[in-house]
């Protein structure tokens, strides 16, 4: 039977990282079909060094007018990049005497499960997560564990960085946080990854002027920051290179886990660029292999 030797691929977090956080990816060279997604398929990110500039700006503005820098960001690796990236600035003496705050029991767990795994990171990845955890760089670093650590931080007026999950702001501890801070103007709010469609983190970068947060209207008076280079998500010229690796274009492909417009976008330039068969699969659809 053909269907039971079909050999099918799902391209994820596939093409060039962010940062030389972990090895680079292993080069799929065939397939019967492919699933690849398509979340950046319609831009390219900025480059590190635009993307540190960016932080830069972002803590330096805020920390200098006398409020909170808040951080939704996702635990499982989106936490770790930045924590990596403060250590990196304040050891260059760009930063100086950061107060950081991680309020994610995840985000802690994963980190210790991340250095519990340091095979997989690169030397200076694995220097600055062990340093910021034994307390050796110019950076306050805490991890807030219990529900009563968390509350204590909104009694922080300001000079702190509180990076908290959900990366965009729909769960989790950041919304407590966003609450106290977001009707502040000398506050900041951090943004540092994809803002799906429908989410409060998509409102916010799309400049509303007010969120509900716990039934209540609140305004945003904080002054919102974007970063453009920090995504494990490749880019739509990442994408193509990997795909261009193939030995062979796949009998079908179909791009995924984007929004509609940009899936439909990036299968159209797979066609165009490559001359495979490509399709979107939008939610809800049936595919017959």
């Amino acid at each position: 039977d053909d269907r039971a030797r079909t050999k099918v691929v799902f391209s994820g977090d596939l093409g060039q990282p962010a940062r030389p956080v972990v090895r680079d990816p292993v080069a799929i060279e065939d397939a019967d079909v492919l699933l690849v997604e398509s979340t950046y398929g319609n831009r390219n990110h900025k480059s590190m060094a635009e993307t540190v500039d960016e932080l830069l700006d972002a803590v330096s503005e805020t920390l200098s007018r006398g409020g909170n820098l808040i951080v939704p960001a996702f635990a499982l690796g989106r936490t770790q990049d930045l924590l990596v990236l403060l250590g990196e600035q304040t050891l260059a003496g760009r930063l100086s005497e950061l107060k950081v705050f991680v309020d994610s029991p995840l985000a802690a767990a994963a980190t210790q499960a991340t250095l519990r795994h340091a095979n997989v990171l690169d030397a200076g990845t694995r220097d600055i997560l062990r340093r910021a955890l034994a307390g050796n760089l110019p950076m306050h670093l805490r991890f807030t564990e219990s529900v009563d650590d968390s509350k204590a931080l909104n009694r922080i007026r300001g000079g702190a960085i509180i990076i908290a999950a959900s990366g965009m702001c729909d769960a989790g501890r950041v919304r407590h946080h966003l609450e106290r801070n977001l009707p502040r103007s000398e506050c900041g709010v951090l943004f540092t990854g994809f803002q799906a469609q429908g989410t409060l983190g998509r409102r916010l970068v799309d400049g509303a002027r007010s969120a509900k947060l716990f039934g209540e209207e609140v305004p945003v008076r904080a002054k919102r920051f974007t970063l453009g280079g920090l995504s494990a998500h490749a880019d739509r010229d990442a994408l193509l290179g990997w795909l261009r690796r193939f030995r062979r274009a796949p009998k079908r492909t179909w791009t995924v886990h984007g929004e509609a417009e940009t899936a439909v976008g990036f299968a159209r330039a797979i066609e165009d660029e490559l001359g495979w068969r490509a399709s979107a699969a939008i939610r809800g659809d049936t595919l017959e292999l």
